[in-house]
């Protein structure tokens, strides 16, 4: 059985925490003319926890047919996607400044819910999980957010923060799992990739 993986993911940290499970991968990045962001398009009225899995079986469909297209040796293909949601408002990337300000502003003093799809695919196969943290944010202040947003950590971040990061000091508690909020929940991912013969 294959001990081998591609990772459909420009998320380093997703690399990191595979390394971590000691399971070799190589990326499966999208070609120049592929327009993976509008895979991330909210449906009108979507539900975070059916939209972060929506949008994770459309990256596995899109990687697949990459896979094939290139002509590359068959191994099966993890993709993820994380979304942040605080009620049923869905908090993604930021596109600028302005709007991780406003991000932050808006989770500020709240518990939201980080949800992190992950699914493994092959030609023949597929399995799907999916992770349900919380994370409550202390109050923060103008300048703190206007800082953070100035150490450009929040942009390409769902809800425009990274937990592993500076972030850090404005969580007064978390439940759940700790990388599947970084984006890759591991007892999860672990569980996907027994299912296709690997030993964790």
């Amino acid at each position: 059985m294959t001990n081998f993986i591609y990772l459909a993911s420009q998320s380093p940290r997703r690399g990191q925490l595979l390394d971590q499970l000691g399971v070799r991968h190589a990326l499966l990045l999208p070609d120049a003319d592929e327009d993976a962001e509008a895979l991330e398009v909210v449906l009108p009225g979507e539900a975070p926890a059916a939209y972060v899995q929506r949008v994770t079986q459309l990256k596995l469909d899109a990687a697949l047919a990459r896979l094939k297209r290139r002509g590359l040796p068959p191994a099966p293909v993890l993709c993820a996607d994380t979304t942040v949601a605080l009620g049923r408002t869905i908090y993604g990337k930021p596109v600028d400044a302005a709007d991780a300000r406003r991000m932050l502003d808006e989770l500020a003093g709240h518990t939201h819910r980080v949800l992190t799809a992950v699914a493994l695919g092959s030609a023949r196969k597929r399995v799907q999980a999916l992770s349900d943290s919380r994370v409550t944010f202390g109050a923060i202040s103008a300048a703190q957010i206007k800082a953070y947003v100035a150490s450009e950590e929040p942009m390409g971040k769902a809800g425009a923060y990274a937990v592993q990061g500076r972030a850090a000091a404005f969580i007064s508690r978390l439940s759940g799992s700790y990388s599947g909020i970084m984006g890759l929940p591991m007892f999860e991912t672990a569980q996907l990739l027994r299912s296709f013969g690997f030993k964790l």
